[in-house]
């Protein structure tokens, strides 16, 4: 049994924490969950898997109520998540050498989002601080949250720490979440990113400007489909002093550039090839790329690009670097009249329905 406090913030998350608490019992590690005014079956499902269950009155602060959650925990090392995430791997061993080896370091969990596009499921990935020692690390920012050092004086050196939402002293913890959040209704979505802009945007009022709060607004207006508000965000972030080894960094670069192909602004998107060098170290980016050439009538450009992303492995969205990047070379080859070569590159992407419906009329 682990020294590990795993801690959750709930309200009204019935259809979720029945599957979220029985993914963690087998793993023996306490559980502390904090309520925030569920008026459901949540605290009587919790019930049946822990005793630590505390109440905090919520004051729009998600890192307040998290912090709460970390101070009634037991033990030092703590696990946060949310009750739509369901454990699917902890590598045990694995992860007592890393707090063994790194106890001043935090772990960055391995989040699969879980999505549903043209009635086909797919999933994301992406890495979140979530494993730490409260001694060295908790919680701030009232909305999308992040893991950061109680320590200033740690942040002296910038290879120890270099700010911006993200701490420098990590490493890939092995803790494997699959993500279900996305799975709720469209207007259950679009009342979540909307209460999420009135509180990124009060942080934003608080702390003034700060290019992750940008990140996150952009992010929100996105999930809208308000392709021109999301827009303007992203350039706010990125016209700032930004680290472009953060993951949000290269996300929201990722994400501008769609933008622009949403408000079709097809050339205005070919100036990334400015900081193709410094970002095209992720299949998701090399795709980017493909699809920019590929709505600028530059289809050997793109047919290369998305070619090349099938040749990395390191990505975010599921089928970037297979299936996805071979459909578009199939689209391209039948747009131009390429049958065949449609018809070879179609049938490189597997169960993908969308090539499967191409192949069936061609």
């Amino acid at each position: 049994m682990l020294p590990i406090s795993i801690c959750i913030i709930a309200k009204n998350e019935e259809q979720h924490i029945e599957e979220c608490l029985n993914s963690l019992k087998h793993y023996h590690c306490e559980i502390v969950l904090v309520d925030t005014g569920s008026t459901d079956k949540t605290l009587e499902i919790a019930s049946k898997y822990t005793n630590n269950i505390y109440h905090f009155d919520w004051v729009n602060d998600f890192s307040a109520a998290r912090n709460f959650a970390i101070s009634k925990a037991s033990n030092d090392w703590i696990l946060s998540i949310d009750c739509d995430e369901y454990a699917e791997k902890i590598d045990e061993p694995a992860l007592q050498k890393l707090m063994n080896q790194c106890p001043q370091s935090a772990g960055r969990i391995l989040i699969r989002n879980r999505l549903t596009e043209h009635g086909q499921v797919s999933y994301e990935q992406v890495r979140v601080t979530r494993f730490f020692n409260r001694k060295y690390f908790h919680f701030e920012g009232a909305i999308h949250e992040q893991v950061e050092r109680l320590d200033a004086l740690l942040s002296d050196s910038a290879d120890a720490y270099v700010g911006a939402k993200s701490p420098k002293q990590t490493y890939p913890a092995p803790i494997t979440v699959l993500h279900v959040g996305y799975d709720g209704s469209e207007e259950e979505m679009r009342a979540k990113s909307l209460r999420n802009i009135e509180l990124l945007e009060q942080e934003l009022q608080r702390t003034g400007p700060d290019a992750y709060l940008y990140y996150q607004l952009g992010q929100s207006c996105m999930k809208l489909k308000n392709h021109k508000k999301a827009y303007e965000w992203f350039n706010l972030g990125l016209s700032m002093d930004i680290n472009p080894e953060l993951d949000y960094v290269q996300t929201m670069v990722e994400s501008y550039g769609y933008c622009l192909l949403d408000l079709k602004r097809y050339e205005e998107a070919l100036q990334l090839l400015n900081i193709y060098d410094v970002f095209a170290v992720t299949a998701d980016f090399v795709f980017l790329m493909g699809l920019i050439y590929m709505n600028n009538g530059l289809f050997d450009n793109a047919i290369q690009e998305f070619q090349k992303s099938t040749t990395m492995t390191r990505f975010s969205t599921e089928g970037i670097n297979s299936y996805r990047a071979n459909y578009n070379i199939g689209v391209i080859y039948e747009c131009t009249g390429h049958k065949e070569e449609a018809k070879k590159y179609y049938g490189k992407c597997g169960e993908y329905e969308m090539a499967k419906i191409r192949l069936r009329e061609l």
